[in-house]
């Protein structure tokens, strides 16, 4: 089997002999020179005085209440980079990764979410692990090895048909032994109860470290809402954490109310490892709260376990007196971690009612 080369950008330059595979609808399979053969498709139509090898097949059609398997891939490598765009509700379309036969997903999580567009409605940015292009382009660079297979599937649980145009990269080689395996968790507390707080991630065990929080805050309280800390229990850790954070906007790498001091209003931002891109105003009739999207990457200070890891948020607001305000806000997060080993404990996710945001 060919070595393969990490594609960080200090090994950009480095020659492999890994095998480059690319899944779409044009070549749902990846076999080599099987691309752009697809005698029918979404496309067949507008290729109708064309033919094969113009653009039959660009995406697929997913009926209500269905699954469709995006990608499954035997052998041993590294899914690189995806590309997808989706019609219908993203909070009804859910992605789940199996990593190695494993019958409990590693990922299972609204498409939105993992992408970082929780609201249903495109938020425009760039980072470096996760990018969204206008005329809503999801793309995530995260590297996710597997070692045996790779399966991909997307579940619509909407009551309409979906449409999915995905890409999905992929090199086949030898993954390193030290290499670990993608996962991601969905949680979604609304709203939260008085004086609880939002558990992003528990009930991981195993070897890994913790890259990544993605948020879709709904403010359900007039004034500041970010005074809450967040904590990673790590380990052995029980009542107190091994880290604990300032405060929810510097947790976001971000200050004071991410307040514009000019226009002292809240500032959209989008940076390689953190941003608040999406802000979402009231309208003075239906769209009543405020809705915040924020996402932070620790690909630089990844936060390591060696047995355990747990992670929290408080949600905190101000009331008289100059007292903290515990807040029963609409918290939705998705976190992102590596470990030695696939999940192999299922957490459900919500149903249908209680995923949806309107």
């Amino acid at each position: 089997m060919n070595n393969f080369a990490s594609a960080s950008w200090n090994a950009v330059s480095r020659l492999s002999g890994a095998l480059s595979r690319s899944i779409s609808p044009e070549n749902f399979t990846g076999a080599p020179g099987n691309g752009g053969r697809a005698a029918e498709g979404t496309g067949a139509d507008c290729a109708r005085e064309l033919g094969v090898g113009w653009k039959v097949s660009p995406s697929v059609a997913i009926p209500a209440g269905t699954t469709f398997t995006l990608a499954d891939i035997e052998g041993e490598g590294v899914i690189q980079q995806i590309w997808m765009t989706l019609t219908g509700n993203w909070r009804f379309l859910i992605l789940r990764f199996y990593w190695d036969n494993a019958e409990t997903p590693a990922i299972e999580c609204p498409a939105g979410d993992f992408f970082c567009n929780g609201w249903g409605r495109t938020a425009v940015f760039a980072s470096l692990p996760v990018c969204v292009n206008p005329g809503s382009a999801f793309n995530c660079y995260w590297e996710m090895p597997f070692r045996k297979r790779a399966r991909i599937t997307l579940e619509n649980i909407s009551g309409e048909e979906m449409r999915a145009y995905y890409q999905i990269n992929y090199a086949l080689g030898c993954v390193p032994e030290d290499a670990g395996y993608f996962h991601a968790r969905f949680r979604r507390s609304n709203p939260l109860p008085y004086k609880e707080v939002h558990t992003i991630l528990d009930g991981v065990e195993g070897f890994g470290h913790y890259v990544g929080t993605y948020m879709a805050w709904g403010v359900n309280n007039c004034g500041w809402w970010g005074e809450g800390e967040i904590k990673f229990y790590l380990d052995d850790d029980t009542d107190f954490p091994t880290i604990c954070g300032t405060g929810t906007e510097d947790y976001f790498c971000g200050s004071y109310n991410f307040e514009n001091q000019q226009t002292h209003q809240y500032q959209e931002f989008a940076t390689p490892y953190s941003g608040m891109p999406q802000v979402i105003r009231p309208d003075g009739v239906y769209q009543s709260q405020q809705r915040f999207g924020l996402y932070r990457w620790h690909l630089t200070d990844p936060v390591r376990f060696q047995k355990r890891l747990r992670v929290t948020i408080q949600a905190l607001g101000w009331r008289s007196g100059g007292r903290y305000l515990p807040l029963q806000d609409d918290i939705a997060s998705v976190a992102f971690w590596y470990m030695d080993k696939p999940a192999h404990k299922a957490y459900p996710l919500p149903d249908k009612d209680s995923l949806e945001v309107i």
